[in-house]
């Protein structure tokens, strides 16, 4: 909901005044243009008090340290292996955890195109266009410089930033921070600036082609920046507004020679556009950027094919000082000499008369159509090249279809957000956590292929799909391929056991690409590498991948994903207790919301498939799997042993829905089997691990056995997101379940950090936290949010709401993590995995919320989506 009325902006500050947080402590001295209501704010000038540190081993204790020595030696030696001899990066570098900068934005760019992250003070500064892979470098000179004249003089001039860098001291630096704030509310963001003396407010708008159910536009590598000037002030006035860009990302690439810039113009159907194209000409992944302006009468639009970055910068802004106008030549540059640099500008200018408002309109694209892994052994087309060819021509296109789309996008955004932002029953921070949270669905090292009709030729999963899964081909061959990192820093895609908690986001807005997700992976449950490797913390060998269990994972970027599973090479997954089970559960719930039953036919095989691979956990045949006695699940560092209550609920609510499965499709005999597998397993559950108040952590002999574990009840979880686990579909006793959870409320929630930062892992019943692992005494947020859509779904929307709040307002207000949320943090200034998958889970709140509203309540089950294959 966009409002222009700063009483809006004033009503809301007083809703939440109790709060403190950052939207409250921000009074500005104007609201700006069409800011909205809801959303993250921060004045420009803020500085986070606390500064956090990353995991490392000086965080670990000294028994742990012990414990795991033999595994640290044998990373020692496999990361020196790795940097040193195939001078590749690790796919998790523990001894290089990236560092918290407290100064991100919202990402530019669709999903799967690659993307840019401006931090909210406004610089260009994290950068992922070759697929899945990261670099944080401020590039000076990609900047916004305003221009301000009256009567036919130029009275100001500055670079809209706080920066005062060494190069291009030419230039007029050192924007005072204090005027002006940014707001996000994904995938928009506004900043507004208050000129001082001039009686001028600039509002810039950035918006991303981020559009639920939409497979086309939210493919796009673009983001217009839509610049509202408004003049208070008693005369005209003329702003130009110029946008300048390095021609690269701030890699060593930017000084190899041989790039180049082009001016161009474009018209279509009566509408134009103008700027410049940056030919960045690498031997692999190349690119061009391009950066335009729209025209529209009463505008006037200019160019600067190139300037040094390196220099003082005084011919371009000496250009824009004289008239408001840059030098507009319309010859090309020469190709870049190796060690140089090159850079462009646009400007776009317009008269404001007293008391009016002026627009002007950016766009910023990036073509890099073919790409490759870091193999290089084969070369993929992304999505958009679909609509917008993948030549390498497209750049010039982009930029105009944004400038004359953004508008249409804007409308659907708003149909999309409004009545959750309008529901007044949602409090405010819920409202900034669940649309900012999604950036992640784009800048999570995100790639959206193309599959071409001839891929199984070289595909070892589409070869497997096209013979055994049927609808595998076709639903990939129109909607492409997707995947994305569990981590910037945790560098492996499609993570499964933590996809089963991001998925929400991805089922729920673009569910095709759920469904080609899980097509990808049914064909790897049937895909086998017999070739043997040694594992990180047990020291064995054993195959990289067994056929008939789920991988946890579908590749490293930086090798070559879905032809080599499983990167992750600490634990030998095969004997995970969770992945299959993830997997059935995942399939239901898609199902349910799909309403796809072609879908659901093809996975009932695999399905079947990965349940009986998981009958051989159960060792004593009560019904109920045992882990291990080592960390076989998605807590990596955490020791499970015999029945658990984390691993025994997912294998419970497996089976339940198993049996779904099978009524649904007439597999008689499989709904015989297991319904009594059901019935034993509930009976031991409750015998074994239930223990009057809530569910024990396992039943091993050590001494944490007896912990509450915040996630104890995600089956249940994923249950109630199906519409089953009550009434004739109960698997766990209802009393039980909120038993549980008010259990984990008053003492996971209530006792830990003064209830004021979520759910922490672990506890002891005397409300001490658990202490046993690396993991049990953190708090991992998108478990958190799972937590709260299991407290809503039973009727705890207090309790649920509270939880999740406390995971808010630690990471986005008091941390400064803003557009880069962990998996996890600790009590005492310590957090692990910068810009995390998991998070996503906040929509399974959504999902939650939206059953109460529609009226469903705790026993019924709720509506689809209804959108069938």
């Amino acid at each position: 909901m966009e409002t222009s009325a700063g009483s809006q902006f004033v009503s809301d500050t007083r809703i939440m005044d109790t709060s403190h947080t950052l939207m409250d402590e921000y009074q500005g001295a104007v609201p700006g243009f069409g800011v909205p209501s809801h959303g993250w704010r921060i004045c420009l000038a803020h500085e986070f008090k606390e500064k956090s540190k990353p995991f490392q081993l000086e965080h670990v204790s000294p028994s742990a340290i012990l414990h795991h020595l033999p595994m640290g030696l044998r990373y020692l030696m496999w990361w020196c292996r790795k940097t040193y001899v195939e001078k590749k990066a690790p796919f998790i570098d523990m001894f290089n955890a990236t560092p918290l900068r407290q100064i991100y934005g919202a990402p530019l760019g669709g999903i799967g195109g690659g993307t840019i992250t401006r931090s909210w003070s406004g610089e260009f500064c994290r950068w992922q266009l070759n697929p899945g892979l990261y670099h944080y470098k401020t590039v000076t000179e990609n900047q916004f410089t305003v221009c301000v004249r009256r009567r036919g003089e130029t009275v100001y001039q500055q670079v809209l930033s706080l920066e005062r860098p060494h190069t291009l001291q030419g230039w007029n630096w050192g924007y005072c921070g204090n005027q002006a704030f940014y707001h996000a509310l994904y995938p928009r963001a506004w900043t507004i600036y208050h000129l001082p003396g001039q009686n001028i407010t600039l509002t810039c708008r950035q918006i991303s082609p981020i559009i639920p159910h939409d497979y086309k536009d939210s493919s796009l590598p673009l983001a217009t920046f839509v610049w509202d000037v408004e003049n208070s002030g008693d005369e005209e006035v003329e702003v130009t507004i110029m946008f300048t860009m390095r021609n690269g990302s701030g890699t060593k690439t930017d000084k190899a020679g041989g790039h180049w810039n082009e001016p161009f113009h474009l018209s279509r159907e009566g509408e134009a556009v103008s700027g410049v194209l940056l030919h960045h000409c690498t031997a692999v992944n190349a690119f061009t950027l391009g950066i335009a302006v729209r025209e529209r009468p009463g505008i006037h639009v200019s160019h600067c094919t190139e300037f040094d970055p390196n220099g003082m910068g005084q011919d371009i802004w000496k250009d824009l000082l004289e008239d408001g106008r840059l030098n507009s030549t319309p010859s090309p540059s020469s190709h870049t000499v190796k060690g140089k640099k090159i850079a462009a500008g646009v400007a776009g200018g317009c008269s404001v008369s007293s008391g009016g408002r002026g627009t002007l309109e950016f766009c910023l694209s990036w073509d890099m159509p073919r790409v490759r892994f870091g193999s290089g052994e084969r070369e993929y087309c992304r999505r958009y090249t679909r609509f917008f060819g993948s030549q390498g021509n497209a750049a010039s296109v982009l930029c105009h279809y944004g400038l004359f789309h953004y508008e249409e996008w804007e409308r659907k955004m708003e149909a999309w957000q409004d009545p959750i932002l309008t529901d007044e029953r949602l409090p405010s921070w819920y409202k900034s956590a669940l649309f900012n949270e999604l950036y992640f669905m784009a800048d999570g090292g995100t790639v959206w292929l193309e599959v071409p009709a001839d891929s199984s030729e070289d595909d070892d999963l589409m070869k497997i799909g096209e013979k055994e899964i049927p609808g595998m081909k076709s639903l990939l061959e129109e909607y492409g391929r997707f995947a994305y990192l569990e981590g910037q820093e945790y560098r492996m895609y499609n993570t499964y056991d933590v996809h089963f908690y991001a998925s929400f986001a991805l089922v729920m807005l673009w569910p095709q690409l759920e469904l080609s997700l899980q097509y990808d992976m049914a064909a790897a449950v049937l895909q086998q590498d017999l070739e043997q490797r040694r594992y990180l913390m047990s020291g064995t060998m054993a195959p990289v991948k067994t056929r008939n269990v789920v991988p946890h994972d579908v590749g490293d970027p930086d090798d070559e994903p879905w032809q080599r599973l499983n990167a992750y090479i600490i634990h030998d997954t095969a004997d995970w207790k969770d992945l299959n089970l993830k997997f059935v559960l995942q399939v239901y719930r898609d199902y349910h919301l799909t309403k796809s039953s072609s879908y659901l036919r093809d996975m009932w095989p695999i399905c079947q498939a990965v349940m009986e691979s998981s009958l051989r956990f159960d060792q004593d045949g009560d019904g109920l799997i045992e882990n291990s006695g080592f960390a076989d699940q998605t807590y990596d560092g955490w020791v499970m042993t015999g029945p658990s209550s984390y691993c025994g609920g997912l294998w419970l609510a497996a089976v339940c829905m198993t049996c779904q499965m099978a009524d649904l499709l007439g597999d008689i005999s499989a709904y015989n089997k297991f319904s009594d597998i059901l019935s034993r397993g509930k009976e031991a559950f409750e015998k074994l691990l239930w223990n009057g108040k809530y569910y024990n952590y396992d039943c091993g002999d050590q001494t944490y056995y007896n912990s509450i574990m915040s996630d104890q009840c995600a089956g249940h979880w994923f249950l109630r997101a199906c519409g089953l686990g009550c009434g004739q579909t109960e698997v766990f006793p209802s009393a039980h379940v909120v038993s549980s959870l008010k259990t984990i409320y008053e003492l996971n929630v209530k006792r830990f950090a003064d209830g004021q930062m979520g759910a922490v892992n672990g506890m002891r019943p005397d409300g001490s936290v658990d202490t046993s692992s690396v993991q049990s005494d953190e708090v991992w947020i998108g478990v958190v949010y799972g937590l709260a859509a299991t407290m809503i779904h039973e009727g705890l929307l207090e309790e649920g709401l509270a939880t999740a709040e406390g995971c808010y307002r630690t990471v986005w207000e008091r941390l400064g993590m803003s557009f880069q949320t962990p998996e996890a943090y600790g009590e005492k200034n310590v957090f692990r995995s910068l810009a995390y998958m998991r998070p996503l889970s906040i929509w399974a709140m959504q999902l939650a919320l939206d059953e109460q509203s529609r009226g469903c309540p705790a026993n019924t089950n709720g509506e689809g989506l209804q959108e069938s294959q």
